[in-house]
């Protein structure tokens, strides 16, 4: 490794993940804080959990939107108000050291292609299920990041035009059906018809409370309503797999997110949509699925690995 202790902060909707990582990949030290809302005080927060994290050799960063190869965050859709931030620039001014910055999602492919479930792997997509939906592809055992730097954005690929609204600014995104939110979304518009009361028993009675851990764990339970949810829920997740697939023809795609924790409930149902819904799907290898094995370090482990990826 051309580091001995490498620094990776990961950026999310709701909190701040830094990482120290030794020059063999272990993680060493882990701080965190919660995600301010404004973007003085985002760049003073990571400013002050590389500071608390010293020494180290290098520093990645990753962030939540579109990133340029300059270590810019243009747009942030769950980072209200976030938008045209100098992140690497004033980083690198506030800490006196060259910062690599990365899409978050781009930083968990590279951390689960090099200590994950992408072991060995070249040809894989990272699909991050959470609060959203991000994407980063290993291609030809390299990321691919894009002319601008912007490729991996897979969860604002439109499946519905006239679907709902997505805070990118269009409608019918595929975060709005494949991401957490999305499987609450869909279980509290089953609500409408007084379909899904044990997912409401377990979100404590309220049905604005549903969140996609509710769905699984009724459905582990074998609630006929909560079932149907998680095989709908499914059938959008395979719909964005199948097309990525007809993109990209991968050999493997990786799950992570909030959502990996459920493989046992989704990856069946997501499996056989997409047999359905593939293309000539008798006549081809079906890529392999797999869910991330680095949980919600990823992230944090992958910004790390920049230094060693650039």
């Amino acid at each position: 490794m051309s580091s001995s202790r490498r620094l990776g902060i990961d950026v999310g909707g709701t909190k701040c993940l830094a990482l120290a990582l030794d020059a063999n990949g272990g993680v060493v030290d882990e701080q965190r804080r919660p995600t301010p809302k404004t973007a003085d005080l985002l760049i003073e927060t990571v400013t002050e959990l590389a500071q608390a994290m010293l020494p180290w050799d290098s520093l990645g960063v990753g962030m939540p939107g579109l990133v340029t190869r300059d270590g810019t965050l243009r747009a942030a859709p769950n980072l209200v108000g976030v938008n045209d931030l100098l992140v690497g620039e004033l980083l690198g001014k506030r800490l006196g050291c060259f910062v690599r910055v990365d899409s978050d999602a781009t930083c968990a492919a590279a951390a689960e292609w090099k200590h994950g479930a992408g072991r060995g792997v070249d040809d894989f997509v990272m699909v991050t299920l959470g609060t959203g939906v991000g994407g980063g592809v290993v291609a030809n055992g390299a990321l691919m990041r894009g002319t601008n730097g912007f490729a991996g954005e897979i969860g604002h690929m439109v499946v519905d035009p006239d679907g709902p609204p997505c805070p990118c600014g269009r409608r019918g995104c595929w975060e709005r059906y494949a991401s957490g939110s999305g499987l609450a979304w869909l279980a509290r518009r089953v609500h409408d018809g007084k379909g899904i009361m044990r997912v409401i028993d377990l979100a404590g009675g309220d049905p604005s409370q549903v969140r996609g851990e509710h769905v699984a764990a009724a459905a582990r339970e074998q609630d006929a309503n909560a079932v149907a949810v998680v095989d709908e829920y499914s059938r959008w997740v395979a719909l964005g797999l199948v097309n990525l697939t007809n993109v990209l023809d991968p050999a493997m795609f990786v799950l992570g997110g909030g959502l990996a924790v459920g493989a046992d409930v989704f990856l069946a149902p997501i499996k056989h949509w997409f047999g359905e819904l593939l293309y000539a799907p008798d006549l081809r290898p079906h890529p392999s699925l797999a869910f991330a094995q680095l949980g919600e370090q990823a992230g944090a482990i992958g910004a790390a690995l920049l230094a060693d990826l650039h």
